[in-house]
């Protein structure tokens, strides 16, 4: 997109539109903001992508000086990370730039895992127990003296639920980290050093916000719910999405404004997962970026407002974010995603079989992570969980009844091959 009169000559580098961040460019052109897209050199490209939305395209190379330069030669006044895969490369074009971003006295702690853990540590907030090592022997033996299984191992800068082991001895931590350092993450990149952390007992949150110039809005606070697949995996079954003065949720909302303090998310996105424990809010890990599997028309709906359109008025009118940013959400109808879960392998069905879905009383959309006809295999993460349903009511009888039905559906053949 190219054009004149953009919203106060702003003009919005978005890096990596993918995933949920495709959602960007139609947001920003609502709110009359021009913009171009960055693609860093390693983004996820199973993620889906627009590439119609943009006119112009700068691909990063790896020579920051280079990119900054053609960035200014196209007048861009603000940078943006959309996906995961481009935070990094946001913080250092921004910082080169000079444009609004977020702090950069530990920029890696916006994406390295371990990095993050310690900067929550060191602003004195609860966290999890972490170390990050190339040796699985150091890792077999830090897990040994703790004396508390299970211990989490996972890549240090990957996303989702990629190569997430969980590890109950120290023969078990050894073989996980074999299988994680031979591997790549899901953008590419080789895993040499593997993280792991004291495995968290409480019930899961996931809170997405938006900041502006150290302001931050609480968008939306959600609850996880899991159940355990064939095998002894947990996956995401459904998650609720709260009132901000429900205890557990007010809770997460107060602990995840200070852990984007922590690490120094002042203009940006970001997707925060909480366990709350017994002893209170503890960080799984932050991503400063657009939360994934998003539908923001369902959420305006139920809480006035969405992650992304937010975040582009952050951009056009910072001002009117600001004065917004500071009056809490309420819930004007209650809200669930249900995740999508396939017991066998099989296929995306076609729009008439899921026309029983979209019959539902509750039914409010429907996200797919693959197009109709692709390949669906048994799912036993959240890369291969085929998408998302939303169910939307006043009364949670309906709901409850509505996701019995859907897992109904499920196991009666909707992924079947016709």
């Amino acid at each position: 997109m190219t054009r004149e009169g953009s919203a106060g000559g702003v003009k919005c580098a978005v890096v990596d539109a993918y995933g949920a961040g495709r959602l960007f460019p139609a947001a920003l052109r609502r709110h009359g903001v021009d913009y171009l897209h960055v693609r860093s050199q390693f983004p996820d490209t199973n993620l889906s992508y627009v590439p119609e939305d943009f006119t112009c395209e700068v691909q990063h190379l790896g020579d920051v000086a280079e990119t900054v330069a053609e960035l200014r030669r196209h007048g861009v006044t603000m940078v943006m990370a959309a996906a995961e895969s481009g935070v990094l490369l946001a913080n250092e074009l921004s910082a080169a730039l000079g444009t609004p971003g977020n702090g950069m006295s530990r920029p890696e702690a916006r994406r390295d895992k371990y990095a993050m853990h310690q900067a929550v540590r060191a602003a004195g907030l609860p966290h999890a127990d972490s170390i990050q090592s190339s040796s699985a022997d150091e890792i077999a033996d830090w897990a040994t003296a703790r004396g508390t299984w299970p211990v989490v191992l996972k890549p240090v800068a990957s996303a989702g639920t990629d190569h997430v082991i969980f590890c109950d001895s120290a023969d078990a931590v050894v073989a996980a980290h074999a299988k994680i350092s031979a591997s790549t993450d899901r953008y590419g990149r080789a895993n040499p050093t593997v993280l792991a952390q004291q495995f968290l007992v409480g019930e899961e949150h996931y809170a997405n916000t938006v900041s502006r110039d150290g302001v931050h809005q609480i968008i939306e606070v959600w609850h996880y719910y899991k159940r355990t697949v064939p095998g002894g995996r947990s996956i995401n079954d459904y998650e609720d999405l709260l009132p901000l003065d429900d205890p557990g949720g007010r809770r997460v909302a107060d602990y995840v404004l200070s852990v984007l303090d922590a690490l120094e998310i002042r203009n940006a996105a970001a997707h925060t997962e909480v366990m709350l424990t017994a002893d209170g809010p503890v960080l799984v890990e932050c991503g400063a970026r657009i939360g994934g599997g998003q539908m923001p028309d369902v959420l305006s709906k139920c809480v006035g407002t969405n992650q992304v359109d937010a975040l582009a008025l952050s951009v056009a009118r910072p001002e009117e974010f600001v004065s917004r940013a500071r009056e809490p959400y309420r819930l004007l109808s209650r809200l669930r995603c249900v995740n999508l879960i396939s017991e066998t392998d099989g296929v995306v069905p076609s729009a008439e079989k899921w026309s029983a879905v979209r019959e539902l009383s509750s039914f409010a959309g429907l996200v797919l992570g693959l197009p109709e006809g692709s390949p669906v295999p048994r799912t036993i993460d959240l890369a291969t969980c085929p998408g998302a349903v939303y169910l939307t009511s006043d009364d949670p009888a309906v709901i409850e009844a509505d996701t019995r039905r859907l897992r109904a559906l499920e196991r009666g053949g909707l992924y079947a091959e016709a």
